[in-house]
């Protein structure tokens, strides 16, 4: 079972679709495809070749796909993939994350930036140590001015935001697991 989660995962990610992307486009619960990707439920082949039509890609490519084997272990500062930039700058330890079940991000939020006035949420834990600087972490009715050597650590799926309402650049290392990029 666990073969076919990190499978079902890894060709999902390889075709740039979010679990609520392929949920759409397979009319299957956006709920069935995290617990099917999650290892928590074994399903039926017709339930996973509605699942394959979404995406779209054949049983027996499905199956006989081989994932990649990632062999990095060390990363220097040029190795680290930037997938976001701007006020907030993202910087993802590892480029592939398919055959993964942790995120590593070293962040960055410039005086003022924030994640929007939208609460996040979504399918994880995460943590994070602030280096430098100050950040604004709110979790739920919960908030709270973290500065270095602060962290946080929740439950994903709990509303949250973060914003830098400090006058320095905020800097912090985050983990998200799964990943959510």
């Amino acid at each position: 079972m666990q073969d076919l989660a990190r499978r079902l995962r890894e060709v999902r990610k390889r075709h740039g679709l979010s679990q609520r992307e392929l949920a759409k486009r397979s009319g299957v619960s956006n709920a069935m495809i995290s617990l099917i990707e999650n290892g928590r439920s074994n399903p039926s082949m017709g339930l996973m070749r509605r699942i394959l039509e979404g995406i779209p890609v054949s049983m027996s490519e499905f199956f006989s796909h081989e994932p990649k084997q990632q062999t990095q272990v060390f990363f220097h500062h040029d190795d680290l993939t930037q997938i976001g930039s701007g006020p907030i700058s993202f910087l993802q330890v590892g480029s592939d994350l398919a055959n993964r079940r942790l995120q590593i991000l070293y962040e960055r939020y410039a005086p003022g930036a924030d994640t929007g006035n939208s609460m996040l949420s979504h399918e994880a834990e995460e943590g994070g140590v602030i280096l430098s600087g100050h950040l604004e972490v709110t979790v739920g009715d919960d908030s709270q001015v973290l500065g270095p050597g602060d962290a946080f650590l929740f439950d994903s799926r709990t509303p949250h935001r973060f914003r830098n309402t400090g006058s320095k650049e905020c800097v912090l290392v985050t983990v998200c697991t799964p990943p959510t990029f």
